[in-house]
């Protein structure tokens, strides 16, 4: 579903150029759930905007379900391809109810339909026909988010991209959250790619995951190998121990990679 070939993503120009991600390839098999994580600027996110057409400055090759994309895309690419982002509060228009919210990318996209439509994608995220006419200042913040996964959904993608879909939420709401992510990846067979800082939740929803460090992709590494602790790259065992929580001894035996 996803071929990515030497990747190159830079910001700015001449000596204030920065390289967000550099030279990074991966693939991802159709239904699959593939993970990106890493610390904090490590380019896990710009990948995800780079495939979705968000970015503009990169080189290399992008290939969605066989097809190379160039830096414009048409509105074919975006009924293939969908990206729930991080921010629930953010991505959600305030001052627009959740039916126009839903309704939009079916006017869009010329789909007809759109009262069953709209009932369907509540269903799907499990919200009932009494939220239509809210605002997003009216839901919590995992309903908004199911509110962002349904507006995705509502154009039946066979691509998800998911940013930090759960860092915003609540422990608890995060789990209903990657619960319900997982139900649609069964139902649907929708592919997948899911960046996260938090192994525990890679380990939870992927079944391969690449490592991310300062724009390079560092290891490539399957759930099996997270659960067992037998990653092979330094960085990647000092993340997977960075994740158990804080231990100073464990600190203090880190390396300076």
């Amino acid at each position: 579903m996803i071929k990515v070939e030497n990747l190159r993503v830079h910001f700015g120009e001449a000596g204030q150029r920065i390289v967000a991600v550099d030279d990074v390839s991966l693939s991802v098999k159709a239904g699959e759930c593939y993970g990106l994580v890493g610390e904090s600027g490590s380019g896990k996110s710009t990948i995800l905007r780079a495939i979705a057409g968000l970015v503009d400055h990169w080189s290399g090759l992008i290939e969605i379900d066989g097809r190379p994309v160039g830096r414009k895309r048409d509105r074919d690419f975006y009924r293939l391809v969908q990206m729930v982002f991080q921010d629930p509060f953010g991505s959600l228009h305030p001052k627009h109810t959740i039916d126009r919210i839903l309704s939009e990318p079916l006017a869009i996209h010329g789909l007809d339909d759109a009262e069953n439509r709209v009932r369907h994608a509540l269903e799907q995220v499990q919200l009932g026909p009494s939220f239509r006419f809210r605002y997003p200042h009216q839901l919590s913040g995992g309903q908004r988010q199911r509110i962002a996964i349904a507006r995705a959904l509502i154009l039946s993608p066979r691509l998800m991209l998911l940013d930090e879909p759960t860092s915003a939420l609540d422990v608890s709401i995060q789990a209903e959250i990657l619960n319900l992510l997982a139900d649609i990846r069964r139902e649907f067979g929708v592919t997948y790619l899911l960046v996260s800082h938090d192994l525990g939740v890679i380990a939870h929803m992927c079944d391969r995951f690449a490592v991310m460090r300062q724009g390079k992709l560092v290891e490539v590494a399957a759930n099996t190998d997270l659960n067992s602790g037998r990653l092979k790259e330094p960085y990647s065992r000092q993340l997977l121990l960075a994740s158990k929580g804080y231990d100073r001894a464990v600190v203090d035996a880190f390396a300076d990679i």
